[in-house]
């Protein structure tokens, strides 16, 4: 039996993805499609609105009575009624909404003591990859290599830096024992701007139609190591929340990363 999926955000540009490629997949059966009261495509066919097939599901405000699993690639605004929807109907959640407060993690941590969540700031499996080498380099080579992260988004996108950003720094700070996000340097100006030691140079750029562009680099004296990695569609995100959904359904409470669904150490 397929699981039943909730697809939070639903006409938004991941929402849409999401939806797209869950009813081309085949492997869930879409239950809702969930927006905010007074989006334009209310009552409209779901399928339809993300440019895919008829589904026979309207895009609504409503959560639904049952189902198993919710993605939610929303705003910060809309996290806490998903998670009270899923804590309070023991429905798995996969969370990619980035932006977060910490009083929402912290009722997320709460939550997965009583349903399997996934938070992730990135659902690539690249990235992911790379979430789990970075500190290893680090480690590697060593304190005098600075380490900069440049990250490059679409002008539309709210929050900066970006959650996959500072996901990068932390995982650098846990392995170098530095403090996150102490440690953290966004952007830099003035005439008394040269680089302190032990900081890691956190950029953010915003132009036109970038799906998600993040390096970083470790520079020393004589040498540049540089980590990059790029999107070229939303799809590569969409099939990770899937691939997420898929997992998490058969786990029991707990507060899970995108590492667990792909046993990346």
């Amino acid at each position: 039996m397929r699981p039943k999926l909730v697809v939070v955000g639903a006409a938004g540009r991941m929402g849409k993805r999401i939806l797209s490629l869950a009813a081309d997949a085949g492997q869930f059966d879409v239950v809702a499609a969930v927006e905010r009261r007074d989006h334009p495509d209310i009552g409209k066919d779901a399928g339809l609105v993300a440019g895919a097939k008829r589904m026979n599901v309207k895009l609504g405000s409503a959560y639904p009575a049952a189902a198993d699993v919710a993605v939610d690639f929303s705003q910060p605004a809309a996290t806490d009624k998903t998670t009270d929807y899923c804590t309070e109907n023991s429905v798995a959640l996969v969370l990619g909404t980035t932006g977060l407060g910490d009083q929402q993690r912290a009722k997320l941590k709460a939550a997965s003591e009583r349903i399997p969540i996934i938070v992730a700031s990135n659902m690539s499996v690249g990235m992911n990859v790379l979430f789990s080498l970075v500190g290893k380099v680090a480690t590697m080579l060593g304190e005098e290599y600075d380490v900069e992260i440049i990250e490059q988004h679409h002008r539309f996108k709210k929050d900066a830096p970006s959650g996959t950003a500072l996901t990068l720094a932390e995982n650098i700070c846990k392995a170098t024992g530095q403090d996150f996000p102490e440690s953290l340097i966004h952007g830099r100006s003035g005439k008394d701007a040269a680089r302190q030691k032990g900081t890691i140079g956190v950029h953010a750029i915003r132009a036109g139609d970038i799906t998600g562009i993040h390096s970083v680099t470790f520079g020393t004296l004589g040498e540049t190591v540089t980590l990059r990695h790029t999107v070229q569609s939303r799809d590569t995100f969409a099939r990770g929340a899937l691939r997420a959904a898929n997992w998490l359904v058969r786990k029991k409470p707990a507060l899970y990363s995108m590492a667990d669904v792909l046993g990346i150490s």
